[in-house]
């Protein structure tokens, strides 16, 4: 049963709109607050499709609020609250369409990087791998296979972007940009994080292989994790039971979409297709799947 109808842009006028993302709009609500709103937008090739995947909002906010109470020993986090009665006035008057796909979050300066750690090498990371022999300056030994487990996980820091590809950086190109200091701050919590929550999700059957997280400062200055945590769209995720490695991996994400438009031979220009209903399902049905194997209760 669908809880709210799909949601693939809101407009609120009596709410500032700060920014509109791939997946996320984010308003001003003072001076300390922001309101996050996960759309049920989904983007792939770089491209956003105009078919909402049912219920991907949903999933995005309520496993980022699993996860923020999960690690929240590690790093603090900018999450006040997910219920709409106790967002403010403003929030609560759009209640039917806000429910179940917002965060109230604190306001932080935001560190310009992405903060990515791989476990296995797969993505962008395996294409690096085959190119040079390194991924973001870390030099990997000879004769690795596509989705094998790295020895240790490592920290891959990116430039952010809101359209188009991020970029991978070295940890020495990410330290002109944010400083030496914050730089080994970001990559300890960053590994903390993953290994702590791949731990954890590899006894629920799913394997993360890599992931991104971002932080800020709140107003005393304090480093915190913002924006999504260990969801299907800021990580990778892999069934246990049918890894294999030397391949490319089934996943709980846009595989379904990402193979739907390369067989209809898309020129990967704007605008994207739309996507038929059944792909469509098929794609909510696993985003469903990866929260309720994480969390062990469905959604």
């Amino acid at each position: 049963m669908t809880s709210v109808a799909p949601v693939l842009e809101t407009t609120f006028t009596d709410l500032n709109l700060l920014r509109r993302g791939k997946v996320r709009d984010v308003y001003e609500v003072d001076q300390e607050r922001l309101l996050i709103v996960a759309t049920d937008r989904i983007s792939a090739f770089d491209s956003v499709s105009p078919t909402p995947i049912e219920r991907k909002g949903e999933v995005l906010t309520a496993l980022s609020r699993f996860w923020f109470a999960k690690l929240g020993h590690i790093v603090p986090h900018h999450l006040i609250t997910t219920e709409i009665e106790e967002m403010p006035d403003a929030v609560r008057a759009h209640a039917d369409e806000l429910r179940g796909r917002s965060m109230l979050v604190k306001r932080t300066t935001v560190f310009p990087v992405e903060c990515v750690v791989r476990g296995y090498l797969s993505g962008s990371g395996w294409k690096d791998y085959q190119r040079t022999g390194e991924v973001c300056g870390h030099k990997l030994p000879a004769g690795l296979r596509d989705s094998e487990k790295l020895a240790e996980s490592i920290f891959t820091p990116a430039t952010k972007a809101e359209t188009g590809h991020d970029e991978n950086i070295s940890e020495e190109q990410m330290a002109e940009i944010v400083g030496r200091d914050v730089t080994e701050s970001l990559r300890e919590a960053s590994l903390r994080l993953y290994q702590e929550a791949s731990d954890y999700a590899r006894g629920r059957g799913i394997i993360i292989a890599d992931t991104k997280f971002e932080f800020g400062r709140d107003r005393e200055g304090q480093m915190i994790l913002i924006d999504e945590v260990l969801t299907p769209d800021s990580s990778r995720f892999w069934p246990v039971d049918s890894y294999e490695v030397g391949k490319s991996q089934a996943s709980f994400d846009k595989q379904y979409v990402r193979d739907y438009l390369e067989s209809v031979k898309w020129n990967k220009q704007p605008p994207a297709p739309e996507l038929p209903a059944e792909i469509a399902r098929a794609t909510t049905a696993r985003y469903l799947e990866a929260y309720e194997l994480l969390v062990g209760e469905p959604l």
